[in-house]
């Protein structure tokens, strides 16, 4: 059994970002050398998400609106976290609704997607530096 670890960092410029991760995690399906296995994905930060959807921009649009609908960013003195001195007790809530991570079966060396699976990185609370980790296992 062989095991592979890689971090992704980003710099993420908005509160708010979606970054299509998909490349990055099948060059290291391929790094990692594994032919049949698993691969997870997921955020290094309690305020982002991964998550699997199409790469089309009206899609990613709605998720921004309605996310905003779901926890609206303002006012921030409605969330009792940033209570704390915070101002992202929104991106906490957005990161639950859209989850922490994905599993990928590895088939045949490559990522074993459906068609126009995408693999996101999810930013609620950006404007620093990021990280995702990729962990893959198998044969």
């Amino acid at each position: 059994m062989k095991s592979y670890r890689k971090e992704l960092w980003f710099e993420v410029k908005a509160r708010r970002e979606f970054i299509n991760i998909t490349d990055r995690v099948r060059q290291a399906v391929r790094d990692s050398g594994v032919q049949e296995g698993l691969c997870l994905v997921n955020a290094m930060h309690i305020t982002a998400s991964v998550f699997i959807n199409d790469d089309e921009s009206g899609l990613l649009a709605d998720y921004e609106d309605w996310l905003e609908k779901l926890a609206p960013h303002e006012p921030t003195s409605k969330y009792r976290h940033n209570r704390t001195g915070e101002d992202n007790g929104d991106a906490h809530l957005k990161r639950q609704v859209m989850g922490r991570e994905v599993v990928v079966a590895i088939t045949g060396g490559e990522l074993d997607f459906g068609p126009w699976e995408q693999i996101f990185y999810g930013e609620f609370d950006g404007r620093r530096r990021k990280r995702a980790l990729i962990k893959i296992i198998g044969e």
